[in-house]
């Protein structure tokens, strides 16, 4: 297969850097296109210096991730394997990845293992948002303090043990896309500046008839976060703003009856999530 190495970063050059040089070892040969959004023109310049054989795009905007993987898809030959710039390879992801797709001829989205720095595996394989989410999602307070609760379970797919499974969606840190599905679903939808974007996809492409998997046969060791640290507020913001654009854009007739109840319990989250940073 050929697949190219899709990277939208925003201001996280030093992860950026041990991202590139973590591909380089571990996928010489692989094709890169790097969307460097807000970019630093003097960390940009030295960037495509120390990394030539990177198609490196560096943008004075800011558009948001999804925009960005568009942006590199036009520029990519193949299928799209989607790395977050504050991930580290520790091994060949390609391969065994792609191995998955070609399995399955239906198969549109893949995910691998990521983890965190000090090697806890990170729950990037999910079940579509509903209304347990917001109590049971990755980032909520009792899958902090009880992550064996069953409710998180039922959201969240993390042990290795389980092999390479059939799940609702993966974390877009880690993804490997079949470029017959990316086109055929038009993209990412660039409404979405950052967060539940790959959830979305994902969606549509289940609408479409194509299936997303979890394949730990491949990992990467995720640095969470480390790009909207520089902007935190922001990113906070529309981590809520993207979960209602979910919410009102795949709920039905009852679920868009109930938004303003859905808008006033993301709004006390967010208000709750600003009040703690203080």
């Amino acid at each position: 297969m050929t697949v190219t190495v899709v990277i939208v970063g925003y201001r996280a050059y030093p992860e950026l850097q041990q991202c590139l040089a973590s591909l380089a070892r571990h996928e010489p040969d692989a094709a890169v296109v790097v969307i460097d959004h807000a970019a630093d023109p003097q960390q940009a310049a030295r960037l495509a210096e120390a990394f030539p054989r990177v198609t490196y795009r560096p943008t004075p905007a800011n558009p948001g991730f999804a925009a960005g993987v568009n942006a590199a898809a036009r520029e990519a030959r193949g299928h799209l394997l989607l790395v977050n710039p504050d991930c580290e390879l520790t091994m060949p992801l390609i391969q065994p990845l792609a191995a998955i797709l070609d399995a399955r001829p239906r198969a549109g989205v893949v995910g691998g293992l990521v983890r965190e720095p000090d090697g806890t595996v990170q729950a990037s394989a999910r079940r579509f948002p509903d209304a347990t989410t917001g109590l049971a999602g990755r980032t909520s307070w009792l899958s902090k303090v009880l992550p064996g609760n069953p409710l998180t379970r039922r959201n969240l797919t993390t042990a290795p043990a389980e092999g390479v499974c059939q799940v609702d969606w993966v974390s877009g840190a880690l993804m490997l896309i079949r470029r017959e599905a990316f086109d055929q679903v038009g993209g990412f939808d660039e409404r979405f500046f950052l967060y539940w974007e790959d959830a979305d996809f994902c969606k549509r492409a289940a609408g479409a008839g194509w299936s997303t998997w979890y394949a730990p046969v491949a990992e990467v060791v995720h640095r969470t976060a480390r790009a909207s640290r520089h902007a935190p507020v922001r990113s906070l913001v529309a981590f809520h703003v993207s979960a209602f654009r979910y919410y009102w854009k795949h709920g039905g007739i009852a679920a868009r009856a109930a938004s303003p109840l859905a808008a006033l319990g993301l709004a006390l989250r967010l208000i709750a999530r600003l009040m703690s940073r203080r």
